[in-house]
Formats: C-alpha cells, sequence, structure tokens
C-alpha cells in the first residue's frame, strides 16, 4: 500500500475538475483525511482458456499511468492488492468475459484492476456493478500491439450508490480498443473514461448511455491523449434526463499534440430533457499543436423531443405517449447495439422502460 504525496490537496470544488460535482455527497471519497477500506471486490465466476485472474500485491504492480485525479490516486493508495485480469496473446476469446462486483454496502471502499490484453489478442470484459455501494476504483486497461478489446462497464446500482471512478486505457500499435460505459443507477455517479496511444494505427471508440432520474447526479470526463502519430479515436456519449434535479455532465476533452500527426477525431454528445427541472451540461474540448491532421471536430446538443419523429408516427395511429417511449428507445438504441450481448442490451432497455413509466414526458 502506497501513501498519497502531499502534493495533492482535498479538492474543494473550486477546481475546474471539480465544479459540477457536489462534494457534500461523496461519503469522503474524495477527502484524503478520511480512510477507506481496501476491498478487492472484482470476481469472475467462469473463467475462458486463455484467460487468467490472480490477487497481486500493490508494490509489484506499480501504475502504468499517471493521473491527478484525487480519487483515484486515493483508491491506488489505499489498495493493498490488485486485481490483474491477463488475456493471453493470440488468444481470441468468444464469449464474454464477466467480472461482477461484490460491494461492502455502504462502508467506503476502494479497488484497483488492471486489464492487460496480450499482443494480437481479442476479448470482451463486462464489469457488472449492481446493488448498494460507496466506490472508489482505479482501472487500468493496456493493450499490446494488435489486441482488440472492448470494455462494457455496467453501472445498474440502487439509488443510494456512490461511485467515483477512472477507466484509463493504454492502446499499442496497431490495437483497437472499444469502450462502451452504460450507466442507469446510483445516487451519484463520476467516472472518468480516458486513454492515451503507445503507437501508432491504434484507435479508440468510446461510448456512453446514462438516465438520470430525480436526484441523480451522473457525470462523465471523457479525456483522449493523442500523443502519437497515424492514431484514430471516436467518442458518442447519448443521455436522456427526468424528474426534479435530474442531473448530467458530460466533458469530453480531446488533446492533440506536436507529434501526433495525421490523427483522425471527432466527439459527440447529445442530450434528451424528459421533463422540468433536469439540468444537462455538456462541454466539449479540442486543443489542437498540430496542423497536420485527417480531421477533427466536435458536436453537443441538448433539447427535447424531435416534432417530426412525434408527428410520423401519431399519424400512423400511435398515441402520444407510446410515441415518445419509441422515440426514446430509438435515440439510445445507436449505442446500446453496440454492446453485442442480446441478453444485457435486453436487461438494460427493460430498465430504461422501467423509468419510463414513472415519467410524466413533457
Amino acid at each position: 500500500m502506497s501513501t498519497l504525496t502531499t502534493n495533492y490537496l482535498t479538492p474543494t470544488g473550486r477546481e475546474e475538475a471539480w465544479r459540477f460535482t457536489p462534494l457534500n455527497r461523496l461519503q469522503g471519497l474524495h477527502d484524503l483525511s478520511i480512510t477507506i477500506a481496501d476491498h478487492p471486490s472484482l470476481h469472475c465466476d467462469e473463467m475462458p482458456i486463455g484467460v487468467t485472474i490472480s490477487s497481486q500485491p500493490s508494490l509489484e504492480t506499480p501504475p502504468s499511468s499517471s493521473t491527478d485525479d484525487v480519487a483515484a490516486l486515493k483508491a491506488r493508495s489505499a489498495s493493498s492488492t490488485v486485481t490483474v485480469l491477463a488475456i493471453a496473446p493470440d488468444a481470441v476469446i468468444n464469449t464474454p468475459i464477466f467480472l461482477k462486483r461484490e460491494s461492502l454496502g455502504q462502508i467506503s471502499e476502494a479497488s484497483r484492476v488492471v486489464i492487460r490484453a496480450g499482443n494480437h489478442s481479442k476479448a470482451t470484459v463486462v464489469v457488472e456493478n449492481a446493488g448498494s455501494a460507496i466506490l472508489s476504483e482505479d482501472v487500468e486497461i493496456i493493450l499490446e500491439p494488435g489486441a482488440s478489446l472492448t470494455f462494457i462497464t455496467l453501472q445498474e446500482w440502487e439509488n443510494d450508490a456512490i461511485h467515483l471512478g477512472r477507466h484509463h486505457a493504454i492502446i499499442g500499435k496497431d490495437a483497437t480498443f472499444t469502450s462502451i460505459v452504460v450507466t442507469i443507477g446510483g445516487s451519484l455517479v463520476r467516472l472518468l473514461p480516458t486513454v492515451e496511444y503507445a503507437g501508432p494505427g491504434s484507435s479508440a471508440e468510446m461510448l456512453g448511455l446514462y438516465f438520470a432520474g430525480a436526484g441523480q447526479h451522473l457525470e462523465h470526463r471523457i479525456h483522449v491523449d493523442h500523443n502519437v502519430g497515424h492514431a484514430k479515436s471516436r467518442v458518442n456519449y447519448k443521455g436522456a434526463l427526468s424528474g426534479e434535479s435530474a442531473r448530467t455532465v458530460w466533458i469530453g476533452d480531446v488533446f492533440i499534440r506536436a507529434a501526433a500527426e495525421a490523427t483522425d477525431t471527432y466527439e459527440l454528445n447529445r442530450n434528451l430533457l424528459l421533463s422540468d427541472g433536469a439540468r444537462a451540461d455538456s462541454v466539449p474540448n479540442l486543443e489542437i499543436e498540430t496542423g497536420d491532421i485527417v480531421g477533427a471536430g466536435h458536436a453537443s446538443t441538448t433539447g427535447r423531443f424531435d416534432d417530426e419523429q412525434l408527428f410520423y408516427l401519431q399519424s400512423r395511429g400511435i398515441p402520444e405517449a407510446e410515441a415518445k417511449r419509441l422515440v426514446i428507445r430509438g435515440f439510445f438504441l445507436e449505442i446500446l447495439s453496440k454492446i453485442g450481448i442480446e441478453a444485457i442490451e435486453e436487461r438494460i432497455m427493460g430498465r430504461i422502460d422501467n423509468e419510463l413509466s414513472s415519467v410524466v414526458i413533457g
């Protein structure tokens, strides 16, 4: 177990990285003076051939990436062991690898995970979060050259859960990384899906879906560091909000460094407001240090229903309330269909339908 350096201070809310987050709801996960429990909480019931999972001392598994996120640093400091999931080189794993969370309930806990995809391997890893929790986690994902990894993380928490997490991927030469983040539960969820590149020819697709109900705060802060040339990224997050004080925050930061020639990147965030009293903050940022790029752009929209879509459905005899629900299902389908696991897709859509059944859509 390591000790946090004194260079880092407990956030006050005035910092840019924390200005949207209600610190008084974090149960001390951001407070460096408060101790949290060391709890390696992810486990796998069935391990496919070519995949191993082990618990290793944190001193023997030093972080391969740096961060200034206090919650991630606190998780690293509190974790005496690291859960390491290793996919063997050249292994093609045709069935998803499911990691399930065993939570301590209302006891604050830290979790540190390393996922390593070997050279030219191919796999899908699914992290399932459910129940009650006060969790701070740090997940590092390392793709060696030629690897292809889909990382799906499902936040299906109960309404009292607090979850702060950083999911950082390092993408090797000619490797392909797909991140799919689904957040439809929890009192407060703040996630940092981030990527950097370790060689040319690599690509990242970062997808997200979130649904915030009354009183929920769901925050996603994406950072793509184009630090090498000839790499590609695509970011697409969609969210819907309903109910009084429903709040979402999406920050999309793409940094194209001077050495990152021939970069190809685009980021998109769309939010659908279903009722009065809901608020969505969407801030796309693009910083470019070189003019030698293939393409770079971003877009953000926040609004209510498309009247033309509603008119089309109603003109065919579909009642207004049902038409609105069909529009919402269609809104999410682009992201949901990318999961590629029918049981999960049906479960997520079922939970969204349950949320919609109690919503008076404006």
